[in-house]
């Protein structure tokens, strides 16, 4: 009689215990569920990436440091005047207007780029 009752027991509870399992995994599947479970891990990878992000930031902004320090571009530097700007050396290309060469004629800038003569005369 103990060993009925000790063996209808442990089958009850087993069977409780399958049966919660399977609830449990059925509600980790429902939709609401898995769009949380989704959500968290975007978020957790996005704070992955953010962390990253700052490493590298970090990373460069010390080797930019050894660089500036190896070159020696944190020296003090003796301030000079610049030289002035150079004029350029075609303020107008092509020439145009009275100042243009008189092999060139008067012209003006539309009738250098008037696309008159490029027409495609095959249709």
């Amino acid at each position: 009689m103990f060993r009925r009752t000790f063996w209808f027991t442990a089958g009850a509870a087993a069977g409780v215990w399958a049966t919660t399992k399977v609830h449990r995994k059925l509600k980790q599947l429902t939709p609401e569920s898995l769009a949380a479970q989704a959500a968290n891990k975007a978020v957790d990878a996005g704070h992955r990436v953010r962390e990253f992000a700052l490493d590298v930031r970090a990373g460069m902004l010390q080797r930019e440091a050894e660089l500036g320090d190896a070159l020696g571009l944190h020296d003090p530097v003796d301030h000079h005047e610049l030289p002035a700007p150079r004029r350029a050396a075609l303020d107008s290309y092509p020439p145009v207007g009275p100042n243009a060469p008189e092999h060139l004629g008067h012209r003006t800038r539309s009738d250098l780029y008037s696309h008159k003569d490029n027409r495609n005369e095959d249709h």
